[in-house]
């Protein structure tokens, strides 16, 4: 019997393992609970990162505080929840010296458990936040190929993608992808990145040529496109929409790629007249992390579980 292996990879704001795998399993239960086929072997992998950049947020955020004028400043504590959380997670994952701990999470946390599986399992990948970029930054860009980066860097990079069927540098082998679910995810956004650090007239942090060349193999493998869900909460200010980006960025996407966009709140008759302005703001970190308990989202990776074979 084929293994469903869910890869799990948080956001923003979550320092503890304890803390992700408790929101991780509250969506698994759901997704568990509406496949509802005793059958289907599901086996979670959590890859947790949260705790290596907090000691510097907090540095940094003591520096804001000690900073005279602060107080003048408005959306304060905006500034230094989420905004901070966001960009600041982006900055210094983007450094190697943390981007090269997320990697090593990564490659202890999932490597070892999907070594075991073969190309009739299945892999789900269920990512939120800026752990999307994350997760296909290690994956997809060439920057983790530059030659002047460490050799036991690069060896551990490839051994992660070494598990993946499709992707370099073993395409034939390794457990096929199933599904993409991404939860508040500023993956669009990432996308700009495509033209900027370029070596030698190539993109360092380009994600497509990898990315492209997965889902085509994968296409061969399956003959049907591979489908994504987009999950965002109209009021999570992260989170930006697919179908109209990938087809710009992504050669074949149409045809590799079967992109749906999910709204996962409608809002109300209190809060829709105040959607465009900045107000909802105040609760855009609520809204941002209630992917892992919303019955929508379960339903709809179940439904998309259940239907791969």
């Amino acid at each position: 019997m084929p293994t469903d292996y869910i890869l799990f990879v948080h956001g923003v704001k979550t320092p503890s393992r304890e803390e992700f795998q408790k929101l991780a399993t509250t969506l698994l239960n759901r997704i568990q609970g509406s496949i509802n086929d005793k059958s289907r072997v599901v086996k979670p992998i959590y890859s947790f990162w949260g705790d290596l950049n907090l000691d510097a947020k907090v540095e940094l955020k003591k520096g804001f505080e000690a900073s005279p004028k602060f107080k003048d400043y408005w959306f304060r504590d905006f500034r230094t929840g989420l905004i901070l959380d966001f960009v600041g997670d982006a900055a210094l994952y983007l450094s190697r010296h943390i981007g090269t701990q997320v990697v090593q999470r990564l490659k202890n946390d999932a490597v070892n458990v999907l070594k075991g599986s073969t190309t009739s399992d299945r892999l789900h990948l269920i990512t939120h936040s800026w752990g999307t970029v994350i997760l296909f930054d290690i994956l997809f860009a060439r920057r983790w190929e530059d030659p002047t980066l460490d050799p036991d860097v690069r060896k551990m990079v490839s051994e992660v993608r070494s598990v993946l069927f499709g992707l370099n540098p073993s395409p034939t082998n390794g457990i096929p992808l199933a599904s993409i679910h991404t939860m508040g995810s500023p993956l669009a956004l990432f996308s700009l990145l495509n033209i900027s650090g370029n070596v030698n007239g190539v993109s360092t942090h380009d994600l497509t040529p990898q990315l492209t060349s997965l889902l085509e193999n994968l296409y061969n493998l399956r003959k049907k496109p591979i489908p994504w869900r987009n999950f965002a909460h109209p009021g999570d200010p992260i989170a930006y929409p697919l179908e109209g980006v990938l087809p710009m960025i992504l050669d074949g996407s149409q045809r590799y790629v079967e992109t749906q966009d999910v709204i996962t709140d409608r809002g109300n008759i209190f809060n829709l007249p105040f959607s465009q302005q900045l107000i909802p703001l105040f609760w855009g970190g609520d809204a941002h992390g209630s992917y892992w308990d919303n019955q929508l989202v379960a339903k709809n990776i179940s439904e998309v579980i259940r239907s791969t074979i």
